[in-house]
Formats: C-alpha cells, structure tokens, sequence
C-alpha cells in the first residue's frame, strides 16, 4: 500500500529519467528522501519510440529512489512535455442561476467545461484547462471568482492538448513498470512551481526549459501560465556537434560537455586540454577546452536565438519584469547567463529548486526542477490546501488507463 505521506515525481526526459521521493511535512513543505536518475533510452524528443527501452530506464530511476529512500514505490505524478504538445487560447461562459446571484464552485467548475468545448483533432486530447483569468459580468482580472456576486461568468483559459497515442504509449510504460499514474501534470507548469518567486509570476517571467530532445517555453503573469509553445531544440543538438567536431561517440561527448564545457569561447582558457577517446577505440587525443566551447557556444546560440523569437512571436510583451529564467539539464552550462543576456537582451537567472530538505545537494540543480515540481504538485492535490484539479489530467489520466484495459 502505498504511504499517504509521501509523493513521487516521475520525470521522463528524452535523455534521462528522474524519480523524486519526497516526505509531506505539514508547515514544513517537501521533504526530498529519495533521487533515482537512469538514462532514457526510449524516447525521441519527448515521444516513446521503443516502450521496452522507457520501461527498463523508469524501472532502473525508481529502483534507484526505492534504494534511497527504504521503501517501495506504488505511484507516481508523471510530468508531459515534448514536440507532441500544443498549446492555445479559448473562452467559456455560462450565466449563474442561483436566485441570490453567488458565484460556487459548481459554477467554476461548469466555465471550464465550458472553455474545453475546442475544436480539438480527434487524434489529441486535452491536458489542461488553465485558468488565465476570470471575468463576472465583464470585470476582468478576477483570480478566485467563488463567494462574488455575477449573473455571468467567463473564463479566459490556456488549453494544453498531446497526442493521445503519445500520451497512451507514454502512460503504459509508466503502468508496466509497475507504477499507477495519480496525475499528469504538464512538465513546464510542474518545472514553474519549483524555480520561480511569486513576484516573478505575478509581474511576469519566462521560463525556458531547456531539455535534452527539446526546449518547452513558458510565459507566466498575474500568477497564473498564459502562454506555452514547444521548440524542437535541447541538449542533445549540442552533444552531437560535440561528438562530431571531436570525433568521439556521443555517450564521451556528454561527458566531455560537462565536465569541460562552456557556454562561450571567451570563458574558456586555451591552454587547458583534456583527453577524449577517438571513436572505436582510435587513439585518444588532447583537446583544448577553447575548442570545445566554440562548438557548444555556437548551438546555443541558435537554441537561445530560437527562444528569443518565440517570445517575440508569443504577443506578450519582450522585457516582462521577470526576465527570463533558465533551467532545465542544458542551464547547468558554465556561463550560460551571461551569453543568453547577451542573446535575449533582458535579465536572466538560472532557476534551482530551493528548500529541500535533507537531499538538497542532491537535487537542486536545474535538472531537477520538473521532479521536483511534479512532486510539489502531488503534495498540494494532498494536502489541506488541495491544489484546484478542474485543470488538471486526473480525468484523462483515467481516461487512458480505461483504453489500455481495453486494448491490452
């Protein structure tokens, strides 16, 4: 049976998978007890392409957390993200009928359904219904409409929709590896809950989170996510331009970009070298770090110069007060904060989960930030002060689950 005081995050990257354990303290926020990280040898660029693989690589991140933590794992909170997701805008509206004009929680519940009313292909289905703002009888900017007194109230929401085959294939590995899937959370909203500040939120911020098979941007105002988009760019671009420009295979050219790389030539000192074996065993040779940081530096210029022109493209405006705020395995690069200010022309900072408790050098890196985000929210759907789920995946993820029975 599974512990009513513990939450786990389940990260499924393109490059690795991450499994976070963390105790729920009353007052005390998370509690991280247990980090299983495993390389992700099943997905491209978010999506399952060999489900045999995503199992044994989430079987082997949770056996690792179980290991740490001294207790087996029953369920999870599975982040989403990747080039299957897309985003959009839609509005609903139903007139209140109470005789004394109150707005409930009946009502609220009624304009999202009502804003998930989309014209959506039948190959997607909706992830989330996110509540941009409320608006009774024509005031806008309303946060919590419940207990105000309206005939008519609106929704502006943001609509989070996947592949369904995607979203399928991505829960049966979770389900054959021996976990049930409490919630689907989107991977930004769950990275935006562990690195950024409220006043970020609330005045407005970008998060980027730069993954190994894509880059998921996020834009955030008066608390709440507004605007979402997926670029098909990350971490791996970089390792493969190292792994050719180095003649190297491509598991030592990611050993080569952390442990020697930067984000900008100028940050790199000539005169260091380092081995890296050739290719098939072809000798090894002395690589000077320069080098390697003209490669990594030029792929993340044009990751960087992609993420600009999403924001521009987004329609809100450049320059919000928040910045923008990396994060993601890719934001870990030495020097990336001064050349994405150079890139991006606004302030920047690399988001880290904070206030982790007992494995806080374990997990506050910006890698982690999805975990630890997913886990958060799985603490919030549990606590006293219970995360609103109208805009959450627990009916799809109950949904998909019922097809899986089905089909298997």
């Amino acid at each position: 049976m599974a512990r009513s005081d513990v939450v786990v995050g389940l990260d499924v990257g393109t490059t690795k998978v991450l499994a976070l354990v963390a105790e729920l303290r009353r007052g005390e926020g998370l509690n991280i007890v247990g980090v299983g990280a495993s390389p992700s040898l099943g997905l491209r660029r978010g999506v399952v392409i060999d489900i045999e693989s995503t199992v044994r690589s989430i079987q082997d991140a949770v056996q690792k957390a179980e290991r740490m933590c001294g207790f087996p794992l029953h369920s999870v909170t599975l982040g989403v993200a990747g080039g299957h997701i897309v985003c959009l805008n839609n509005r609903g509206v139903v007139a209140v009928t109470r005789p004394d004009r109150e707005i409930t929680q009946d009502d609220v519940t009624r304009v999202l359904e009502a804003a998930r009313v989309v014209n959506v292909p039948p190959d997607r289905e909706i992830v989330h219904v996110l509540p941009r703002q409320y608006i009774v009888d024509g005031y806008e900017g309303v946060r919590d409409p419940v207990g105000m007194l309206g005939s008519r109230l609106e929704v502006d929401a943001h609509i989070v929709t996947g592949s369904t085959t995607t979203l399928q294939n991505l829960l049966r590995s979770v389900e054959r590896a021996g976990l049930e899937v409490e919630d689907v959370v989107f991977a930004p909203l769950a990275a935006g809950e562990a690195v950024l500040m409220r006043d970020e939120k609330e005045l407005g911020v970008v998060l980027a989170d730069i993954g190994g098979g894509t880059t998921d941007l996020a834009v955030f105002h008066q608390g709440s996510l507004i605007h979402s988009t997926v670029l098909p760019l990350g971490g791996e671009y970089i390792t493969t331009d190292v792994a050719v420009g180095l003649r190297t295979s491509l598991a030592q050219a990611e050993i080569v970009k952390i442990d020697y790389g930067s984000a900008a030539a100028v940050m790199a000192a000539e005169e260091k070298v380092f081995p890296v074996p050739g290719v098939g065993g072809q000798g090894i040779q002395q690589v000077s770090a320069k080098i390697l940081a003209e490669i990594i530096e030029a792929r993340l210029r044009e990751i960087l110069g992609a993420i600009a022109a999403a924001i521009r493209q987004s329609g809100y405006p450049v320059g919000l007060p928040g910045g923008v705020v990396l994060t993601g395995g890719v934001a870990a690069t030495r020097g990336i904060t001064e050349l994405a200010m150079e890139e991006l022309d606004q302030p920047v900072r690399v988001g880290t989960p904070e206030r982790l408790g007992s494995l806080e050098d374990m997990a506050a890196l910006p890698s982690f930030a999805t975990a630890v985000g997913l886990a958060a929210f799985a603490a919030g759907a549990r606590g006293p002060a219970r995360v609103q789920r109208n805009g959450r995946l627990s009916g799809v993820a109950g949904r998909l689950r019922g097809w899986l029975r089905e089909l298997f």
